[in-house]
């Protein structure tokens, strides 16, 4: 039953997940697990905790009847109506950002250097 549930779940992230243009990764990000983690769950290895269900859920803007394999219909009236603007965002980007937010000041001062000189090559 719990393996039969844990598929359910893992498909349904995954539609969720790709019907949003998000990554692994960004998923992962926003819930605040380890992408391996969810990678794990996306493939129907694992049940979430009931706290990271609900995260999921509401990052995934999936209704949790739904996810459960109760039913079809659209969002819980908990989740977020639409997906966060930066959805829409290239991947690259997103990782690009993810990483230009884990680099100290110094390094940050560089990469914006580079970006702005790639800018005025490309522009």
């Amino acid at each position: 039953m719990a393996k039969k549930l844990a598929t359910r779940l893992g498909e349904c992230a995954r539609a969720a997940r790709q019907r949003l243009n998000l990554t692994q990764e960004d998923v992962a990000e926003r819930v605040g697990i380890a992408t391996e983690v969810y990678g794990r769950l996306e493939r129907g290895n694992m049940l979430p905790s009931v706290p990271t269900f609900r995260k999921l859920c509401a990052v995934l803007s999936l209704s949790a009847d739904e996810a459960l394999g109760l039913s079809t219909e659209g969002p819980a009236s908990w989740t977020p109506p639409a997906p966060p603007p930066e959805a829409s965002e290239p991947a690259e980007l997103r990782r690009l950002m993810r990483r230009a937010r884990q680099l100290d000041r110094n390094s940050l001062r560089v990469l914006s250097l580079v970006a702005a000189h790639l800018g005025q090559k490309n522009g």
